[in-house]
């Protein structure tokens, strides 16, 4: 049989740090019983501590199911959710103990109690239950709330429904078909993402049936269920490359989504599906923008590190991003010195003889700026260095250019770059 430390709870507890003597189940039982609402949420803390650390109170069920079950409060209710959770079920044989009988009567009527809620956190908490004979009388209750007022108790019931039908589809077997019904008609972002989350889990086809029936529409989706449908479509050409026509379309209107996460996400997905000048090139200029945009610089680094990724991997790629240089000096505006060196470096490689002219006018006014600065601080200074030693570089690389560039390394030589 499996002990108490080995069954999984999905829940984080703090340590009870309590240094005094273990209560007995008779002091427990009377302060359960007589106490006060805040001594009940004390006691019941210490039984949930206490059952973790290996203890048992198999006398202590009828005790919380007769006096705390039927309470109100919202912190004790909580608490039983995290006791249920962790308490022993069955019994030595791996039957279910009669007692568990009256708590599922009294989760039924929590999910039909009229404070949402109440309602959304049992339902998550059903989501945690592994004992199918638990969960079999509370199906009606769990399929009415899909229809409740409030998101928050629907899209709890998608995925109380969800985790059910995985783990045991025997109790939901028209999970995939309600669900779908369900999407059609649901006006909430969150809900409708669970929903479609849960169908590109278990119904692949169901969900694509779905994606067909709104594709002019997946622009104004919130970015959340954005965000699904790019990861289905991803997994669904990946799998099956003749689906590609139907849906890159699709990708290509969500790189101008209002959530940068979106676009971000859209533009990784687009180069993976094609390598069509046009594509790649819609692609770049994406990650351009969203250097441009993003604050964060650690996120300015990383979409940088796919512009590096997406020039190396063919030289094809490499032209493409040759006609974006000038856009991609744009992002010299940012203040991070990393991000402005892991620029400089991808202009180096990028520079032609095309766009050499243009790419030396821009950072001849970089330095200038930088010289005409009263900021003497070290990133200051180290900027002034970098942008002379690409310019160095870019004398070096292209010849022609060494009459306006020398000048300029000239006058920064003092900088002691070489």
């Amino acid at each position: 049989m499996v002990t108490i430390a080995e069954q999984p709870c999905y829940t984080l507890i703090n340590t009870y740090d309590d240094t005094s003597e273990v209560p007995n189940e008779q002091q427990l039982k009377h302060d359960l019983e007589h106490g006060t609402i805040a001594v009940k949420i004390i006691t019941l803390k210490k039984v949930i501590h206490l059952i973790l650390q290996g203890e048992k109170y198999p006398g202590l069920l009828m005790t919380i199911i007769r006096f705390l079950l039927p309470t109100n409060d919202h912190t004790l209710k909580k608490l039983l959710l995290i006791f249920w959770e962790i308490v022993p079920k069955t019994t030595g044989d791996g039957k279910l103990l009669h007692e568990m009988i009256l708590v599922c009567d009294a989760y039924r009527k929590d999910l039909q109690h009229p404070n949402e809620f109440i309602r959304g956190s049992t339902l998550r908490f059903l989501c945690k239950l592994k004992e199918p004979e638990l969960l079999e009388p509370l199906m009606p209750s769990i399929r009415a709330c899909l229809d409740y007022k409030h998101a928050y108790v629907r899209r709890n019931a998608v995925l109380a429904i969800y985790t059910i039908y995985k783990n045991f589809d025997q109790l939901i077997p028209d999970a995939p078909e309600l669900i779908l019904n369900y999407l059609e008609g649901e006006q909430d972002a969150s809900c409708k993402r669970n929903a479609f989350m849960m169908l590109t889990h278990v119904d692949r086809e169901r969900a694509l049936d779905y994606l067909s029936t709104c594709i002019d529409q997946v622009h104004t989706f919130n970015d959340i269920l954005q965000l699904v449908i790019v990861e289905l479509v991803y997994k669904v050409c990946h799998s099956n490359p003749s689906e590609r026509s139907r849906f890159i379309r699709c990708i290509y209107n969500l790189l101008s989504s209002g959530s940068l996460a979106v676009r971000y996400e859209a533009a990784g997905t687009l180069v993976t599906l094609s390598n069509a000048p046009s594509a790649i090139k819609a692609a770049a200029q994406c990650y351009v923008e969203l250097i441009i945009k993003e604050s964060d610089n650690n996120v300015k680094l990383i979409v940088l590190d796919r512009l590096i990724g997406l020039k190396n991997t063919s030289s094809t790629h490499e032209k493409i991003l040759q006609e974006l240089v000038m856009d991609i000096l744009r992002v010299l505006s940012s203040p991070d010195l990393e991000v402005r060196r892991k620029t400089l470096s991808l202009v180096l490689q990028l520079s032609s003889t095309r766009n050499i002219e243009q790419v030396v006018m821009v950072m001849k006014k970089e330095l200038t700026g930088t010289m005409e600065a009263s900021s003497d601080s070290s990133d200051a200074k180290s900027y002034r260095q970098s942008l002379v030693k690409t310019l160095h570089s870019c004398s070096i690389k292209f010849p022609d250019m060494a009459a306006t560039v020398v000048p300029l390394v000239s006058t920064n030589s003092s900088s002691n770059v070489f």
